[in-house]
């Protein structure tokens, strides 16, 4: 779910579009495939579910939007989400794990 490079960290994300409000659901799958479950309020429409997600993992991690990349998975519920600025330790306690 989470993995640290040398200059950034990676997340693996499974989106639910089309819900009430933007918000973590959970955790989605088990082990190494294991995706942080995000509900999103935006539909799966020209890309506004990947705007949606970009800006509520920016406001989560309190970093710019900028340094938060959609690097896998723009057509697809299962997405890998680049942050720069927020180490593995910093991603780990946002989440609680």
């Amino acid at each position: 779910m989470i993995r640290e490079t040398a200059e950034c960290v990676t997340l693996a994300v499974r989106a639910q579009p089309g819900a009430k409000k933007t918000a973590l659901s959970g955790i989605y799958g088990e082990g190494a495939a294991a995706q942080l479950k995000i509900a999103v309020h935006a539909p799966p429409v020209e890309g506004r579910a990947n705007e949606a997600l970009t800006a509520f993992l920016a406001e989560l991690f309190s970093i710019a939007r900028r340094d938060v990349v959609l690097i896998a998975g723009e057509t697809n519920r299962s997405k890998v989400f680049l942050l720069r600025g927020v180490s593995i330790e910093g991603v780990r306690a946002v989440l609680g794990l």
